[in-house]
């Protein structure tokens, strides 16, 4: 079962007053690049919400918002009570008045940094748990929109290997053919020479030039890399890069029938199965 590497995933949770958003969106990357946007509160079980985020995604680049909402409506931060009066008592010695309202003061001291903190300094461990399990629920819908989305990706596969066996089966139709038509042609070229020759040595000659363009060893590894390539479609784990390596193999047999064929219908078949495995390298890309 192949996975894609795209997928969106989404969960909340309601604790203590308060509302727990996890929202994740995952595309293709060749290694695992997460983006995680939380409040600073949060910073402390930064590296545990990673490592769950990457033991469940394995690659791609994927964007984690974390937000926890108030349902209270209580304060999140509270005041500074020594840094203010310490901001008031500064003002009121750089310009002593009487007159000024202690009000104006306040007002003029709560605009400088510091002045406000968070009033959390550490997590409770029921909060840490909520956090987690919500991020889990996110990651559990995630990684089915990646499977869902990889069931489409397994029959496209499926589709363009199935298409490139027929087309192998066609190059082995016509091998025979070409064979002939490239001793006919060695044929002609040799009598348009009107020159006598040693039929025993010519026909040596012969064997070992079209032993050159025999492609056998190439039909029977492209046809063995389809059927893996195959049964690794149908394995447990997705292993996109596994695929990609197949898929160079395929290519790299693919290029030297190409090359050897020296048959035009033959070379046709040939950009037949180029197209279609460059269908395949270009879904490849989004698998994980």
């Amino acid at each position: 079962m192949i996975q894609s590497m795209t997928g969106y995933g989404k969960s909340s949770q309601e604790i203590a007053g308060q509302t727990i958003h996890v929202e994740l969106k995952s595309l293709n990357s060749k290694n695992l690049d997460v983006n995680l946007r939380m409040s600073s509160q949060y910073r402390e079980i930064e590296i545990p919400l990673r490592n769950k985020i990457a033991e469940a995604l394995k690659r791609g680049k994927v964007d984690v918002s974390l937000y926890v909402e108030s349902k209270s409506g209580e304060a999140s931060a509270v005041i500074n009570t020594k840094v203010v009066e310490s901001y008031i008592k500064q003002l009121q010695e750089i310009q002593p008045d009487e007159n000024k309202d202690f009000s104006e003061l306040l007002a003029i001291a709560m605009k400088f940094p510091e002045a406000l903190s968070t009033d959390k300094t550490t997590l409770a461990k029921n909060e840490i748990k909520a956090i987690e399990s919500t991020l889990e629920e996110a990651l559990q819908t995630l990684v089915k929109h990646r499977l869902d989305e990889g069931k489409a990706l397994e029959a496209d596969f499926k589709l363009r290997i199935n298409n490139l066996k027929s087309l192998v089966k066609e190059v082995i139709s016509i091998d025979p053919e070409r064979i002939k038509n490239v001793r006919e042609r060695l044929h002609k070229a040799v009598d348009d020479l009107k020159t006598n020759v040693d039929e025993n040595r010519f026909e040596q000659e012969l064997v070992y030039y079209i032993e050159k363009y025999d492609i056998t060893e190439e039909k029977i590894r492209l046809e063995n890399h389809l059927d893996y390539f195959s049964k690794n479609l149908d394995s447990k784990d997705s292993n996109g890069k596994k695929l990609n390596f197949i898929c160079q193999e395929i290519g790299r047999e693919i290029n030297t029938i190409g090359s050897k064929s020296n048959y035009a219908p033959m070379q046709k078949l040939v950009v037949k199965m180029k197209d279609e495995l460059e269908k395949i390298k270009e879904q490849l890309l989004n698998v994980l």
